[in-house]
């Protein structure tokens, strides 16, 4: 396991932000618990990730209880404050794992770090992506544990959505980004799509 762990058994916020301009932006997964904040930088695409594996969890979840989810009652919690300043990057996301705790009803989300421990052998090249990922998550440098609710869980996926899609706008005709400065499109350079 890795050498360093900040652990939230029941953090009071868990969520993704972004700090700077469309195009330019860093983003960032923070959790609180009382007076401790934890940041660590990750990805646009980790984001989105993350949050879509966290639903699907949450889907699976509710499918096998064969009613209504509890996690779905509880009342929604519209987070749209900013990052907890200062924010300082304890370390940059590498592999994530999710999972759910069925005893305590809570999942849980490690995030291991992208520098690793000296002293561990190099996986085996021809190992499968659980294999390759344990290892990964063995020898992180760091790791980042958040333990939430359901119902945290889907407040976390909704901001996380928004987060994402606060970003540049899409270009119609090609759907790439576009810049504030201008938008040099690729369909709109001789492109044409074939008729039939």
């Amino acid at each position: 396991m890795a050498s360093v762990v900040y652990r939230y058994d029941e953090p009071d916020r868990f969520v993704a932000g972004t700090i700077g301009e469309p195009g330019e932006r860093m983003f960032f997964l923070q959790a609180r618990q009382a007076n401790r904040v934890t940041t660590v930088l990750c990805e646009k695409e980790q984001v989105v990730v993350l949050a879509e594996h966290i639903e699907k969890v949450l889907n699976e979840i509710q499918r096998r209880a064969g009613g209504p989810d509890a996690g779905s009652l509880e009342p929604p919690v519209v987070d749209n404050d900013p990052l907890d300043i200062p924010v300082v990057e304890e370390f940059r996301v590498g592999t994530m794992t999710i999972a759910y705790d069925a005893d305590e009803d809570r999942l849980v989300i490690e995030m291991f770090s992208t520098e690793h421990v000296d002293e561990m052998d190099e996986p085996d090249p021809f190992a499968d992506e659980t294999e390759i990922a344990r290892h990964e998550a063995e020898s992180a440098a760091a790791a980042f544990v958040v333990r939430i609710t359901k119902g945290r869980a889907r407040d976390f996926v909704a901001r996380a959505q928004a987060v994402v899609s606060a970003g540049r706008p899409p270009c119609p005709f090609c759907a790439q980004p576009l810049d504030p400065a201008g938008h040099v499109c690729p369909r709109a350079n001789g492109y044409r799509r074939a008729l039939f």
